[in-house]
C-alpha cells in the first residue's frame, strides 16, 4: 500500500484478476505486523496501472500512511463458488507433488504468475518451478488428497 492524494485515499497492489476485482469486497483484512485489522472499502477505482481506494477510518494522508506496506486479505467466505474443477492457489499450498512415475518432488511452497502461465513453485530436497500448463506438465490436482501428479523430470 501507499498513500494517495491528502485525503487518506491509499494505492495497492491487487492480486485479483482483473485487478478491479479487489473492489468487489467490503471488508478488508489488513495485516499491521503480526496483528489484523478489519477496515470496511468505501469507495475504489482504477488509476493508472493500479487501483487507489478510500477504507472506513482512513481520512487523512497521515493516517494513510500507517498502511504503508501492510497485507491486505479477505475473509475465504466473501470469495465467489468455485466449479468442481476450480481452486484458488491458496488451495494449492503445502500439496504434495509427485512425477507420473511416482517420485516425490516435494510439497507446493508458493505459486507465481509470468504472464504466459502459471509456475507451482514446489520444495523439497530441491526447488521445481513447474509451469502450470494442464495436459502438458500437469497431469491431475486431487484436492481430496491434496496431491498434485506432474509430467516432470525430478532432475530438472
Amino acid at each position: 500500500m501507499g498513500v494517495f492524494g491528502v485525503q487518506g485515499w491509499v494505492r495497492v497492489m491487487s492480486h485479483t484478476e482483473p485487478r478491479k476485482n479487489i473492489l468487489a469486497y467490503s471488508n478488508w483484512q489488513i495485516r499491521r505486523g503480526e496483528s489484523w485489522q478489519t477496515l470496511k472499502l468505501l469507495e475504489g477505482r482504477l488509476q493508472g496501472k493500479g487501483v487507489v481506494v478510500r477504507l472506513e477510518g482512513l481520512d487523512d494522508r497521515d493516517v494513510a500512511r500507517g498502511l504503508v506496506g501492510c497485507d491486505i486479505a479477505i475473509n475465504r467466505d466473501e470469495l465467489p463458488p468455485l466449479a468442481d474443477d476450480e481452486y484458488y492457489w491458496s488451495d494449492l499450498q503445502g500439496f504434495d507433488v509427485v512425477t507420473t512415475d511416482g517420485v516425490v518432488l516435494g510439497q507446493v511452497d508458493h505459486l507465481f504468475e509470468t504472464g504466459a502461465n502459471d509456475v507451482l513453485v514446489v520444495r523439497g530436497d530441491r526447488e521445481h518451478l513447474i509451469p502450470m500448463v494442464f495436459e502438458q506438465y500437469v497431469k491431475d490436482v486431487d484436492l481430496d488428497a491434496g496431491r498434485i501428479e506432474v509430467d516432470w523430470d525430478p532432475e530438472f
